[in-house]
């Protein structure tokens, strides 16, 4: 009995701890802590949110019927984790609601994840072998986000104090595109973040910086406002991007990278159009730019899927 639990126990320390590093596609200890310990820089609240809602995704994900080592390895409570980032960003982390909602919503993204899982592998569509990725996550997101801001419940957004000029913002918006990935804008939690892809490995730190800077150069040249192009908003998802296609879902190689490039621009494009629409976007234009890249990259040769 006492190894069974102990067992259980240490499954779930690696998946809390992995989860924040899956977000970025890593299994990786090390970056794990560090990514966690940015939502805790960030705020303490915040850090307990996230903490909350990937012990969640962790029992959703359970009950929802994956494996033990589906939980250990993060990949059940990275959903979870961002759920709780988003929770604090929409509502903050004064009142006692906000603690149970980030539960609440983590335990959600195990049966979203398990109906996802299942379009992709019950379906036409399991040929093209799509990863779910924060698909869980933004529709569990986008929920919480529709039925909660619409009430005395949303906290307004803080006052900004970010760059205008061109050269500081540029330079402040490769750390905070990497930070707005978990819902920070912060560059010094970004910095951290940024040392735990390199730690992970240093492809993956690369790739990350890649599609942070291709993608504030599109959103320059669309003509965002410096403002937000500081604070991360334009292109955090193009950083996700790139290390999903560069060195994650296709074997990394010069064609994979160069075939990264063009879709992290077309996610950009996304993003700022999503915003400019007024819709709810959170990772949203990473998931379907990638999926698309991923069904078209199945038809050209010397591209391919990684095991």
């Amino acid at each position: 009995m006492s190894t069974v639990a102990l067992g259980t126990g240490r499954t779930g320390v690696f998946g809390l701890v992995r989860g924040p590093s899956q977000i970025y596609f890593q299994q990786n200890l090390v970056s794990g802590l560090l990514i966690l310990a940015a939502f805790f820089v960030a705020d303490w609240r915040m850090g307990l949110l996230a903490v909350l809602g990937a012990i969640g995704g962790m029992l959703g994900g359970r009950a929802a019927g994956y494996r033990r080592g589906d939980i250990s390895t993060g990949m059940q409570s990275f959903c979870g984790t961002l759920v709780g980032a988003a929770v604090f960003a929409a509502l903050g982390g004064a009142a006692w609601w906000s603690y149970v909602l980030a539960f609440a919503g983590g335990l959600a993204t195990g049966p979203v994840t398990r109906l996802v899982d299942a379009l992709f592998t019950r379906t036409p569509l399991k040929r093209y072998h799509l990863p779910y990725t924060t698909a869980p996550f933004v529709i569990v997101a986008t929920v919480i986000f529709l039925t909660t801001t619409t009430t005395a419940l949303a906290v307004p957004a803080s006052a900004s104090d970010l760059p205008d000029d061109p050269v500081p913002a540029f330079l402040l918006s490769i750390l905070t595109n990497v930070s707005q990935v978990v819902l920070i804008d912060n560059a010094v939690c970004g910095a951290l973040i940024l040392v735990a892809l390199f730690v992970a490995s240093w492809r993956v730190g690369l790739a990350a910086l890649m599609g942070s800077v291709v993608g504030s150069v599109v959103a320059v040249a669309m003509g965002e406002p410096w403002s937000e192009i500081a604070n991360g908003l334009a292109n955090y998802s193009g950083v996700l991007t790139a290390i999903a296609l560069s060195v994650t879902f296709l074997k990394s190689s010069t064609a994979s990278w160069l075939y990264a490039l063009p879709w992290v621009a077309v996610t950009a494009v996304v993003t700022l159009l999503m915003h400019r629409a007024g819709v709810v976007t959170y990772t949203w234009p990473y998931i379907l730019t990638t999926w698309v890249a991923l069904i078209v990259a199945t038809y050209i040769r010397g591209l391919t899927r990684s095991a």
